[in-house]
């Protein structure tokens, strides 16, 4: 059965769907006011695998993740490059998309974005200062009352009382309490901005994961997952706004009766460090996907992410880069040495996709789902086994892994200073030549020269093929 950690309840619990029939997952996406970082990688590459498994144990899952395409940031770079906020976020929407299919990132099935949902935003707005858990404030914005939410605190783990102890001491003096944040920012000049029953203005972010949620599922669902540094303050607010309107969920249990949350699992995936630090733009220490895809395969990428577990923490350098390229091109070697036979997951089974299967049922854990995987190589090589390569590709393929062409991988791309796809072949047709005129040196001395770029040649019956190292 498949067990999940739930950073609400901080335990794994057995996964109870609402509705085994109809399984919904929400995952926050990115605001798009600039290239994806390899910190948003992970949230896009960690939640297609948890979307693959759920849909491999046989769950009907709707997908959503949602675009923040109205924030203070998406305004400022606007105005900074002289664009309008909608070519901005087309724009970089675009890149979002581009990356992630790099990543081999099936596409979510819902992909709501902030301005399409301001009406059901507004309308939640007004509910919740209906029921005494938000006010208009004299500027012209709208906050929501913490203090009136009681379990508030309860996804981060932080009580009210400190909370409020580490609070700055200045204070937004339209506030009623410095905890209580913004659902409705009134206009400013030179902003965009929609009519509302405060005036023109536009949301405050918190409030769009939890109109869209609402919109696009109902009043509860099942899994709610995001970055680590989204549980607090943007999933605790979101908690707060949703109960406000809707109650506690009241999901999980005669023994949690306390907790109240309108998700019944909440998932988080771990940050990205660079030296121990955290990945962020705040301290310049973050590497844009499509810079690091100029150096490494794509799947390299998604492997690099994979085979560390979801909540870790992840540490990113070339040498765990350069370590997740040896590691996927040995699997791969194992695919190009043995000719995988068709192995159906469905109907198939052994010791390795029971273990693959234990694996990924306790909690995600691709940590000894890929141990499973070069097991499986090792044997498969022992063997020379095309069942066992059939069942490497076939579980391996549950993670978005090895489906490609092994030689075309394993032939990878130029690098900046080294010999193209198209220089190595002709180099291969002069040896060819050299070897048909039987001059053996000049021979050994193109296969030298492409050895010491890593270009591995082997001779075969049907000619040579080739490697990159």
């Amino acid at each position: 059965m498949l067990t999940v950690y739930n950073t609400l309840t901080r335990r794994k619990e057995p996964f109870v769907p609402l509705n085994p029939q109809n399984v919904r997952m929400y995952v926050c996406g990115m605001t798009v006011y600039d290239y994806c970082h390899l910190g948003h990688a992970r949230v896009l590459v960690v939640f297609d695998m948890i979307a693959r498994w759920l849909r491999q144990h046989g769950y009907p899952l709707t997908y959503v993740r949602n675009i923040t395409d109205i924030d203070d940031k998406i305004i400022a770079r606007a105005n900074e490059n002289g664009e309008s906020i909608g070519e901005l976020t087309a724009r970089f929407i675009a890149a979002m998309n581009e990356d992630a299919d790099a990543l081999g990132v099936q596409r979510p099935d819902i992909e709501p974005k902030a301005t399409e949902y301001i009406a059901q935003m507004i309308a939640m707005i007004e509910q919740l200062i209906a029921k005494g858990k938000a006010y208009a404030a004299s500027n012209g914005d709208v906050y929501y009352a913490v203090r009136e939410f009681a379990a508030y605190g309860q996804l981060s783990g932080k009580s009210l009382d400190d909370l409020r102890a580490g609070e700055r001491v200045e204070v937004d003096g339209h506030k009623r309490d410095p905890l209580d944040f913004v659902l409705w920012k009134a206009a400013k000049a030179g902003e965009p901005s929609w009519q509302s029953p405060w005036g023109q203005g536009r949301p405050g972010w918190h409030i769009e994961c939890s109109a869209m949620g609402a919109d696009v599922f109902g009043e509860r669902f099942d899994i709610h997952g995001g970055g680590a540094d989204l549980q607090f303050p943007h999933h605790e607010n979101e908690i707060a706004q949703s109960c406000g309107v809707y109650g506690g969920c009241g999901c999980h249990g005669e023994t949690d009766k306390t907790i109240e949350s309108h998700v019944k699992y909440w998932l988080h995936n771990g940050f990205i460090r660079v030296d121990g630090e955290k990945m962020s733009k705040s301290l310049g220490n973050f590497f844009t996907i499509r810079d690091v895809l100029k150096q490494y395969d794509a799947e390299v990428v998604r492997f690099f992410i994979l085979r560390a577990h979801y909540r870790s923490p992840l540490n990113y350098s070339d040498t765990h880069l350069d370590d997740a390229k040896n590691s996927l091109t040995r699997l791969y070697n194992t695919l190009l040495n043995i000719a995988p036979a068709p192995f159906d997951l469905s109907s198939q089974s052994n010791e390795y996709t029971q273990r693959f299967n234990a694996a990924m049922n306790d909690d995600f854990n691709t940590v000894e789902a890929v141990a499973v995987l070069f097991e499986l190589a090792n044997e498969a090589n022992k063997n020379q086994s095309a069942e066992l390569s059939g069942c490497l590709k076939a579980l391996a393929g549950v993670l978005g892994l090895l489906q490609r062409d092994a030689q075309a991988f394993l032939q990878g791309s130029t690098t900046a200073d080294g010999l193209s796809n198209a220089e190595i072949e002709a180099l291969i047709q002069q040896r060819k030549q050299a070897r048909q005129d039987k001059n053996w040196a000049e021979s050994d001395r193109i296969r030298d020269l492409l050895a010491a770029d890593g270009v591995v040649l082997r001779d075969g019956a049907d000619g040579t093929t080739w490697t990159r190292g």
